[in-house]
Protein backbone atom coordinates (compact mmCIF):
# COMPACT_ATOMS: atom_id res chain seq x y z
CA UNK A 1 0.00 0.00 0.00
CA UNK A 2 1.09 3.69 -0.85
CA UNK A 3 2.57 4.78 2.25
CA UNK A 4 0.29 8.22 2.47
CA UNK A 5 -2.59 6.06 1.83
CA UNK A 6 -1.49 4.19 4.62
CA UNK A 7 -1.35 7.07 7.27
CA UNK A 8 -4.21 8.51 6.39
CA UNK A 9 -5.86 5.40 6.97
CA UNK A 10 -4.14 4.92 10.41
CA UNK A 11 -4.73 7.84 11.39
CA UNK A 12 -8.56 8.32 9.96
CA UNK A 13 -9.19 5.19 12.07
CA UNK A 14 -6.88 6.51 15.27
CA UNK A 15 -9.15 9.44 15.04
CA UNK A 16 -12.80 7.19 15.12
CA UNK A 17 -10.73 4.50 17.92
CA UNK A 18 -9.93 7.61 20.41
CA UNK A 19 -13.61 8.99 20.13
CA UNK A 20 -15.06 5.26 20.46
CA UNK A 21 -12.21 4.88 23.63
CA UNK A 22 -13.29 8.08 25.17
CA UNK A 23 -17.24 7.17 25.28
CA UNK A 24 -16.65 3.47 26.68
CA UNK A 25 -14.51 4.95 29.35
CA UNK A 26 -17.15 7.72 30.13
CA UNK A 27 -19.64 4.95 30.20
CA UNK A 28 -17.70 3.37 32.48
CA UNK A 29 -16.84 5.94 34.51
CA UNK A 30 -20.44 6.28 34.96
CA UNK A 31 -21.35 2.94 35.73
CA UNK A 32 -18.37 2.59 38.46
CA UNK A 33 -19.58 5.27 39.64
CA UNK A 34 -23.37 3.94 40.29
CA UNK A 35 -21.85 0.86 41.06
CA UNK A 36 -19.54 2.43 44.03
CA UNK A 37 -19.70 5.63 44.92
CA UNK A 38 -17.13 6.32 47.15
CA UNK A 39 -14.49 3.91 45.49
CA UNK A 40 -14.80 4.53 41.50
CA UNK A 41 -12.04 6.78 41.33
CA UNK A 42 -9.65 5.06 43.91
CA UNK A 43 -6.50 5.03 41.92
CA UNK A 44 -7.45 6.62 38.52
CA UNK A 45 -5.61 9.79 38.78
CA UNK A 46 -2.00 8.14 39.59
CA UNK A 47 -2.80 5.56 36.91
CA UNK A 48 -3.85 8.36 34.57
CA UNK A 49 -0.60 10.21 34.94
CA UNK A 50 1.55 7.12 34.47
CA UNK A 51 -0.56 6.20 31.19
CA UNK A 52 -0.68 10.18 29.97
CA UNK A 53 3.23 10.25 31.08
CA UNK A 54 4.54 6.89 28.82
CA UNK A 55 2.32 8.57 26.30
CA UNK A 56 4.04 11.94 26.08
CA UNK A 57 7.57 10.14 26.50
CA UNK A 58 6.40 7.45 23.39
CA UNK A 59 5.39 10.38 20.99
CA UNK A 60 8.12 12.69 22.25
CA UNK A 61 10.63 10.07 20.89
CA UNK A 62 8.38 8.82 17.38
CA UNK A 63 8.49 12.39 16.51
CA UNK A 64 12.18 13.21 17.28
CA UNK A 65 12.87 10.23 15.89
CA UNK A 66 10.77 11.07 12.77
CA UNK A 67 12.49 14.85 12.14
CA UNK A 68 16.43 14.02 13.37
CA UNK A 69 15.82 11.02 10.02
CA UNK A 70 14.23 13.65 7.93
CA UNK A 71 16.92 16.13 8.63
CA UNK A 72 19.52 13.58 7.91
CA UNK A 73 17.67 12.93 4.34
CA UNK A 74 18.08 16.75 3.69
CA UNK A 75 22.05 16.42 4.66
CA UNK A 76 22.51 13.31 3.07
CA UNK A 77 21.41 15.06 -0.43
CA UNK A 78 24.03 17.72 0.47
CA UNK A 79 26.77 15.46 1.18
CA UNK A 80 26.67 13.08 -1.89
CA UNK A 81 26.61 16.74 -3.80
CA UNK A 82 29.76 17.52 -2.40
CA UNK A 83 31.10 14.22 -2.93
CA UNK A 84 30.40 13.66 -6.62
CA UNK A 85 31.77 17.24 -7.13
CA UNK A 86 34.34 16.68 -5.63
CA UNK A 87 34.93 13.35 -7.85
CA UNK A 88 34.15 15.33 -11.10
CA UNK A 89 36.68 18.01 -10.52
CA UNK A 90 39.46 15.20 -10.22
CA UNK A 91 39.08 13.60 -13.58
CA UNK A 92 41.25 16.62 -14.50
CA UNK A 93 43.78 14.05 -13.08
CA UNK A 94 43.64 11.72 -15.41
CA UNK A 95 45.52 11.55 -18.88
CA UNK A 96 43.56 13.69 -21.37
CA UNK A 97 42.56 11.27 -23.82
CA UNK A 98 40.56 9.10 -20.58
CA UNK A 99 38.52 12.23 -19.42
CA UNK A 100 35.65 11.94 -21.74
CA UNK A 101 34.39 8.27 -21.00
CA UNK A 102 35.19 9.20 -17.34
CA UNK A 103 32.97 12.13 -17.35
CA UNK A 104 30.13 10.23 -19.68
CA UNK A 105 29.92 7.47 -16.93
CA UNK A 106 30.06 10.29 -14.64
CA UNK A 107 27.03 11.73 -15.91
CA UNK A 108 25.14 8.65 -16.26
CA UNK A 109 25.43 7.58 -13.16
CA UNK A 110 24.05 10.75 -11.48
CA UNK A 111 20.87 10.50 -13.98
CA UNK A 112 20.62 7.55 -12.29
CA UNK A 113 21.04 8.43 -8.83
CA UNK A 114 18.24 11.50 -9.69
CA UNK A 115 16.47 8.54 -11.14
CA UNK A 116 16.33 6.70 -8.13
CA UNK A 117 14.01 9.31 -6.37
CA UNK A 118 12.03 10.46 -9.42
CA UNK A 119 10.80 6.64 -9.07
CA UNK A 120 9.67 7.38 -5.79
CA UNK A 121 6.78 6.55 -4.36
CA UNK A 122 7.48 3.01 -6.41
CA UNK A 123 9.79 1.36 -4.29
CA UNK A 124 9.64 -1.94 -6.20
CA UNK A 125 11.08 1.03 -8.93
CA UNK A 126 13.31 2.44 -6.90
CA UNK A 127 15.15 -0.38 -6.09
CA UNK A 128 15.49 -1.60 -9.69
CA UNK A 129 16.79 1.89 -10.57
CA UNK A 130 19.36 1.48 -7.25
CA UNK A 131 20.60 -1.85 -8.97
CA UNK A 132 21.03 0.19 -12.06
CA UNK A 133 23.41 2.55 -10.21
CA UNK A 134 25.20 0.05 -8.65
CA UNK A 135 26.38 -1.47 -11.95
CA UNK A 136 27.06 1.91 -12.95
CA UNK A 137 29.49 2.13 -9.71
CA UNK A 138 31.38 -1.16 -10.78
CA UNK A 139 31.69 0.12 -14.62
CA UNK A 140 33.12 3.22 -13.44
CA UNK A 141 35.54 2.11 -10.89
CA UNK A 142 36.87 -0.65 -13.30
CA UNK A 143 37.18 2.22 -15.90
CA UNK A 144 39.17 4.67 -12.90
CA UNK A 145 41.21 1.61 -11.93
CA UNK A 146 42.12 0.93 -15.75
CA UNK A 147 43.45 4.34 -16.07
CA UNK A 148 45.01 4.63 -12.43
CA UNK A 149 47.48 2.09 -13.94
CA UNK A 150 48.04 3.46 -17.34
CA UNK A 151 51.25 5.61 -17.35
CA UNK A 152 50.67 9.25 -15.92
CA UNK A 153 47.60 7.50 -13.74
CA UNK A 154 48.76 8.35 -10.21
CA UNK A 155 46.72 11.34 -9.76
CA UNK A 156 44.06 9.13 -10.63
CA UNK A 157 45.05 6.71 -7.85
CA UNK A 158 45.59 9.35 -5.17
CA UNK A 159 43.06 11.58 -5.56
CA UNK A 160 39.92 10.12 -8.02
CA UNK A 161 40.07 6.59 -6.84
CA UNK A 162 39.03 7.68 -2.80
CA UNK A 163 36.47 10.35 -4.19
CA UNK A 164 34.74 7.50 -6.12
CA UNK A 165 34.61 5.58 -2.71
CA UNK A 166 32.93 8.65 -0.72
CA UNK A 167 30.59 9.55 -3.65
CA UNK A 168 29.68 5.51 -3.53
CA UNK A 169 29.64 5.26 0.00
CA UNK A 170 27.27 8.26 0.39
CA UNK A 171 24.87 6.88 -2.48
CA UNK A 172 24.59 3.77 -0.55
CA UNK A 173 23.88 5.72 2.72
CA UNK A 174 21.23 7.65 0.91
CA UNK A 175 19.58 4.45 -0.59
CA UNK A 176 19.40 2.41 2.93
CA UNK A 177 17.65 5.94 4.03
CA UNK A 178 14.87 4.96 1.95
CA UNK A 179 13.74 2.33 3.65
CA UNK A 180 14.58 3.25 7.14
CA UNK A 181 11.94 4.10 9.94
CA UNK A 182 10.61 3.70 12.81
CA UNK A 183 9.84 -0.44 14.04
CA UNK A 184 6.26 -1.18 13.45
CA UNK A 185 6.76 -2.46 17.04
CA UNK A 186 6.74 0.95 18.20
CA UNK A 187 4.10 2.37 15.84
CA UNK A 188 1.60 -0.22 17.02
CA UNK A 189 2.71 -0.15 20.82
CA UNK A 190 2.11 4.06 20.46
CA UNK A 191 -1.55 3.22 18.80
CA UNK A 192 -2.57 0.75 21.77
CA UNK A 193 -1.13 3.36 24.33
CA UNK A 194 -3.23 6.35 22.84
CA UNK A 195 -6.08 4.30 22.76
CA UNK A 196 -5.84 3.47 26.65
CA UNK A 197 -4.94 6.85 27.24
CA UNK A 198 -8.43 7.71 25.51
CA UNK A 199 -10.02 4.94 27.88
CA UNK A 200 -8.98 6.48 31.00
CA UNK A 201 -9.42 10.29 30.17
CA UNK A 202 -13.30 9.23 29.47
CA UNK A 203 -13.45 7.75 32.74
CA UNK A 204 -11.69 10.67 34.22
CA UNK A 205 -14.42 12.98 32.50
CA UNK A 206 -17.29 11.24 33.67
CA UNK A 207 -17.61 13.35 36.95
CA UNK A 208 -19.12 15.61 35.02
CA UNK A 209 -21.06 16.30 31.87
CA UNK A 210 -19.88 15.01 28.22
CA UNK A 211 -18.17 17.49 26.31
CA UNK A 212 -17.84 16.40 22.43
CA UNK A 213 -15.55 19.23 22.19
CA UNK A 214 -12.99 17.76 24.68
CA UNK A 215 -13.68 14.40 22.49
CA UNK A 216 -12.99 15.89 19.23
CA UNK A 217 -9.67 17.66 20.73
CA UNK A 218 -8.38 15.00 22.32
CA UNK A 219 -8.97 13.08 18.99
CA UNK A 220 -7.73 15.65 16.61
CA UNK A 221 -4.12 16.19 18.64
CA UNK A 222 -3.51 12.81 19.02
CA UNK A 223 -4.19 11.60 15.36
CA UNK A 224 -2.77 15.06 13.54
CA UNK A 225 0.85 14.17 16.14
CA UNK A 226 0.79 10.09 14.34
CA UNK A 227 0.20 11.57 10.38
CA UNK A 228 2.91 14.10 10.83
CA UNK A 229 5.22 11.56 12.36
CA UNK A 230 4.41 9.09 9.01
CA UNK A 231 4.54 11.85 6.73
CA UNK A 232 8.18 12.79 8.17
CA UNK A 233 8.80 8.97 8.06
CA UNK A 234 8.05 9.34 4.14
CA UNK A 235 9.33 12.84 3.28
CA UNK A 236 8.40 12.17 -0.80
CA UNK A 237 5.13 10.82 -0.15
CA UNK A 238 2.56 13.47 1.72
CA UNK A 239 2.52 16.99 2.34
CA UNK A 240 5.83 17.44 3.96
CA UNK A 241 8.05 17.35 0.97
CA UNK A 242 11.96 16.82 0.54
CA UNK A 243 12.45 16.97 -3.13
CA UNK A 244 13.40 21.06 -3.09
CA UNK A 245 16.20 20.16 -1.29
CA UNK A 246 17.35 17.81 -4.52
CA UNK A 247 17.69 20.98 -6.41
CA UNK A 248 21.37 20.66 -4.84
CA UNK A 249 22.00 17.52 -7.54
CA UNK A 250 20.14 18.87 -10.66
CA UNK A 251 22.20 22.10 -10.60
CA UNK A 252 25.24 20.14 -10.75
CA UNK A 253 24.21 18.11 -13.20
CA UNK A 254 22.93 20.94 -15.52
CA UNK A 255 27.33 21.90 -14.78
CA UNK A 256 28.14 18.44 -16.44
CA UNK A 257 26.49 19.19 -19.52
Amino acid sequence: MHPIILAVALSSALFVGVLVCLELGYRLGKKEAADDAAGSRAGVGALQGVLFGLLGLLLAFSFGGATTRFNVRRVLIVDEANAIDTAWLRIDLAPPAEQPPLRELFRRYLDSRLAVYARLPDLEAARTEILRTEELEGTLWSRAVAVGAQPGGEGVQRALLPALNGMFEIGTTRGRAIFTHTSSVIIGFLLVVILLAALLAGQGMSVGKRHLSHYLLFATVTSTTMYLIFDLEYPRFGLIRIEADDQVLHDLRARMN
